[in-house]
């Protein structure tokens, strides 16, 4: 069973090393569309119960799809098809690739307003008058944070809970990453989707850290650094990620951003230089090897099963 989950994953990552997101019609940005809807509709700030508006809101939106993929895989006379599809959309290991790349070739031509315009994509923090060490800061956090989020922590769900449980892994990240903003119009209606996706990523984001922590030879050293760090975080999961991140790559990243308007001044993350434009390839390259080195495990785990 393990082996046929294996290939399953497998093949998902090689489409998507393959073709990458789909330009048009991806299944997540449909999901947004419903999800805007439908917070336009059930969100009022001024509402004493806002935070249970919420929960159904995300409740209303994530079991309809997880109870349609239940029905398309007992319908389907091959489910391994529907299984693949579903891993395929949850991961987006080559988007993440492709969003960075995007910041750093700006970077190395000097061009920094092509560069705050692409960092944009990919960041929540205000881009507008960032300098060269801003967007590569964020540049840098994000990429490393977002290996979690997009890649390990669906291939996580996928060999705990199938494909039903990569999906609600995948759409509740989605709302977090819509409503997980701690604003007056999404402190409490956007409580229920950060919560769970902090729950939902707790395990992942600590097997990434060791992953990273493996990957650095330093291993003691990163674990330590990342989890001390971590604490002084807003977010429990991205925060220890993104020191062992940064920490495997011998930088520093964290100080003050601007969010909103407002200026956050984040922890120090990770031990070592200040960043330059070439540690974005070094940070790519960790997270390459980090599912090359995930798959080895997998396959391994498998031979050991059928022998």
């Amino acid at each position: 069973m393990f082996i046929e989950t294996t290939l399953i994953l497998f093949i998902a990552l090689l489409i998507d090393s393959v073709i990458g997101d789909p330009r048009r019609y991806h299944p997540l940005s449909g999901f947004g569309h419903c999800a805007n809807w439908l917070e336009r509709k059930l969100n009022d700030p001024s509402w004493s119960h806002n935070r249970v508006s919420g929960i159904v809101s995300l409740l209303v939106l994530v079991l309809p799809f997880v109870l349609l993929v239940y029905w398309l895989r007992n319908l389907a006379g091959q489910p391994w098809l529907i299984d693949v599809l579903v891993v395929y959309f949850a991961i987006g290991r080559k988007s993440l690739i492709q969003h960075a790349r995007a910041v750093m070739v700006p970077l190395q031509q000097g061009q920094l307003e092509t560069a705050r315009e692409k960092v944009a994509m990919i960041v929540s923090r205000d881009t507008g008058s960032m300098q060269e060490h801003d967007v590569l800061r964020a540049g840098l956090e994000s990429i490393i944070e977002n290996s979690n989020d997009a890649i390990f922590g669906a291939i996580f769900w996928y060999l705990l809970a199938g494909v039903e449980g990569v999906l609600v892994y995948r759409l509740v990240n989605t709302l977090d990453a819509m409503w997980g903003y701690k604003t007056n119009r999404f402190m409490m209606f956007g409580w229920a989707a950060a919560k769970f996706d902090d729950l939902l990523n707790w395990l992942p984001s600590r097997l990434t850290v060791f992953t990273f922590a493996i990957l650095s030879g330093h291993l003691i050293a990163v674990i330590k650094t990342s989890f001390r760090q971590g604490r002084a975080c807003s977010s429990p999961n991205a925060g220890p990620v993104m020191a062992a991140g940064a920490s495997a790559l011998a930088i520093c990243l964290g100080g003050a951003a601007s969010y909103h308007g407002q200026v956050i001044n984040k922890p120090v993350l990770g031990f070592g230089a200040q960043p330059v434009v070439a540690d974005l390839e070094r940070a790519m390259n960790l997270v390459n090897q980090s599912v090359v080195l995930w798959l080895f495990v997998f396959f391994v785990v498998a031979v050991i099963g059928v022998i």
